[in-house]
């Protein structure tokens, strides 16, 4: 690889930039989406460094954040300094279960280095009551907030845990912090939960052939980038590296012979970045279906 000199322009359609620091986690969830296939995740990671090179190649709009997530994106040792060393005109997210020393992330990184105008916090913490407690977590969140951090709280409604998600969203909303919920996707008691555009996408019962184009940039731990989250969860080839020198973003069809096994993270019905229902990551065309604007 070359040095990465040439920026990667977002199109103008795209809709997020997840860049997954880590597939590691200190937590074990066991309806981990990054696990719906089983996960055969790559092997390697990027230094801090070399991260930092490749995302600021990125030109991207004020409304698209770079959002650094994982696994556990504070495990990776460099976070602080990925962070403090990201282009000052380059937004960012965090997504974090916050299972770390805040204390120690406060001396490290100034509250303005995470905080946008945007309708959700930038440092988006997720609560899973089955591996985490929520006292402590609630107590972080807050000493965060207070410090001007801009921080919230999201939960999953996975049917056993829906009761417990709902009680903490009041406690938390009633100490002042945004307690968000998400969807379950997945599978859970014989069925497969989640509101999904394409029928059959992830029923993991056949592989077809079709043509997909998506809206997402995503780059796994070694700077790798790839089509989608199955692609990525599942270790299929990428389509480029963070520094490739060459590497520019094709928003273009791209053929496809796994359909079948998509992760819902890429075919399900969700909210954009401006939190208007209805968007979906991926374009999908089939065989049978005439296709405009490829």
């Amino acid at each position: 690889m070359g040095d990465a000199v040439e920026p990667i322009k977002i199109p103008e359609n795209y809709n997020y930039i997840a860049v997954f620091l880590t597939l590691a986690c200190n937590l074990r969830c066991s309806y981990c989406i990054n696990k719906f296939e089983g996960g055969s995740f790559e092997k390697g990671h990027m230094s801090g460094e070399d991260w930092v090179k490749g995302l600021n190649r990125i030109i991207s709009r004020d409304d698209l954040p770079v959002s650094l997530q994982g696994g556990e994106p504070s495990l990776h040792p460099d976070l602080a300094y990925i962070v403090n060393n990201l282009r000052s005109d380059l937004n960012m997210d965090l997504l974090t279960n916050l299972q770390f020393d805040v204390d120690e992330f406060m001396k490290k990184v100034h509250p303005d280095r995470i905080k946008r105008k945007s309708p959700y916090a930038s440092i988006r913490v997720s609560y899973h009551p089955e591996t985490m407690k929520l006292e402590p977590l609630v107590e972080k969140v807050l000493k965060l907030q207070r410090a001007g951090y801009s921080i919230g709280i999201w939960g999953v409604l996975h049917p056993k845990q829906e009761q417990e998600v709902l009680r903490a969203q009041e406690y938390c909303k009633s100490l002042g912090i945004d307690f968000r919920t998400k969807e379950f996707l997945g599978d859970y008691d014989g069925g497969l939960h989640g509101t999904y555009k394409f029928p059959g996408a992830c029923d993991r019962k056949f592989k077809k052939k079709v043509l997909c184009r998506t809206t997402e940039l995503i780059a796994g731990p070694a700077g790798k980038i790839y089509r989608c989250h199955s692609d990525l969860y599942e270790g299929r080839a990428a389509i480029g590296h963070m520094l490739d020198a060459e590497f520019e973003i094709s928003d273009k069809f791209i053929p496809c012979d796994v359909f079948g096994h998509c992760n819902p993270c890429d075919v399900k019905v969700k909210t954009n970045r401006f939190q208007i229902f209805g968007h979906t990551s991926v374009e999908i065309v089939f065989p049978e279906e005439k296709m405009s604007g490829a």
